[in-house]
């Protein structure tokens, strides 16, 4: 299974909310590669990955990757730029 395959399931099928590094800890790659590959989830699958930043106790800020439903505004701006010829 490839690494895109692997972080597909973990974000969209499975539904978890992760982090870049814990994904990366987790099937052995780097936190770049990890964030490249939810950069093709969002452009070529057409999923809606959200990045949601939380901070802890200690004020240390870690951003957490989730795949979600987006709102009817987003789906809308993005038919009218379709339809404008901006988005290809």
């Amino acid at each position: 299974m490839s690494l895109f395959d692997k972080v597909f399931n973990t974000l969209v099928v499975e539904k978890n909310e992760r982090t870049a590094a814990q994904m990366a800890s987790f099937y052995n790659s780097t936190p770049a590669s990890i964030k490249a590959r939810i950069s093709e989830i969002r452009l070529n699958s057409g999923v809606a990955v959200y990045a949601n930043k939380k901070t802890d106790s200690q004020g240390r800020t870690k951003t957490f990757y989730r795949a979600g439903t987006p709102t009817r505004a987003v789906v809308a701006a993005g038919y009218r730029a379709l339809a404008s010829g901006v988005a290809a």
